[in-house]
């Protein structure tokens, strides 16, 4: 999909939301809420029980400030997880509103997808009496950000698709680029193969939706905040280091790597 296309379904959910509102008495609420593209979102949740006593969403509304995308996602996990257990709705995952939609513009497709962190944080309020407030934070233009140096090492130590045999990475030094879950979940997965694993998000705080912040709190990843990867530098087709923006001191360093991984980089 074109970074600016949308699907009939993503325009339908836009042009007519669906359960739109909020549940004064709800049972459980969630706010997520996106600083780096300024996104925010409410789900608010009314719990039953079926015939077989397992608990169910009886009633889910949303609350929506942001682009069209936000609208529709939110919008579409509300059709999505209204009569399913919480058990099923806790699954539901970024990737599997995407797909109902048919598909989101790969730029909007990791800032303005919130709803089923939004979800899942309604449902851990509920069961767990957590804060209903999630800061969720990505890097929202990874899609059309330019990377100086890089289209020269696709494939010769930048890859912008997982690896297809992550044990040539073991002991190398790897840069992955935050640019949504499946980017936090692969360089959890690498620190099986080497220690030096380096995470690079303009993210202010650990990304990630709630499970998966938690995993990385206590993994091996090293995490650079509130960073931008803006050059890749090597010789004889090998990557040997790269330059890092630190957007907090608005001043740049280098790093020494061998890998650098950016999913979905090129779409």
């Amino acid at each position: 999909m074109k970074s600016t296309q949308y699907s009939d379904k993503v325009l339908d959910h836009f042009k007519n939301p669906r359960n739109v509102g909020e549940i004064e008495d709800a049972d459980g609420v969630g706010q997520v809420g996106n600083p780096v593209c300024g996104d925010l979102m409410w789900i608010y949740l009314k719990v039953g029980k079926n015939d077989a006593g397992e608990e169910i969403i009886d009633d889910i509304k949303f609350k929506t400030f942001g682009c069209g995308s936000a609208v529709s996602t939110s919008s579409m996990i509300t059709e999505m997880a209204k009569g399913m257990t919480l058990d099923e709705a806790y699954k539901i995952s970024r990737q599997d509103v995407a797909d109902e939609l048919d598909g989101l513009p790969p730029i909007k497709m990791h800032c303005s997808n919130l709803a089923a962190d939004a979800l899942q944080a309604a449902i851990n309020n509920y069961r767990l009496g957590t804060t209903p407030e999630v800061e969720i934070a990505t890097s929202c233009q990874i899609g059309v950000r330019v990377i100086l140096g890089i289209e020269k090492f696709f494939g010769k130590g930048v890859y912008d698709i997982v690896p297809a045999d992550l044990e040539e990475l073991r002991e190398k030094r790897i840069l992955v680029v935050d640019s949504g879950d499946a980017s936090l979940e692969l360089a959890m997965k690498l620190t099986e193969y080497t220690g030096r694993v380096i995470l690079v998000t303009n993210a202010k705080s650990i990304p990630g939706n709630v499970e998966l912040r938690k995993k990385l709190k206590h993994s091996d990843v090293k995490i650079l905040h509130e960073a931008d990867l803006i050059e890749v530098h090597g010789e004889l087709d090998e990557v040997e280091k790269v330059t890092i923006h630190d957007n907090d001191e608005d001043e740049n360093y280098e790093l020494f790597v061998d890998v650098v991984i950016i999913l979905d980089y090129r779409g």
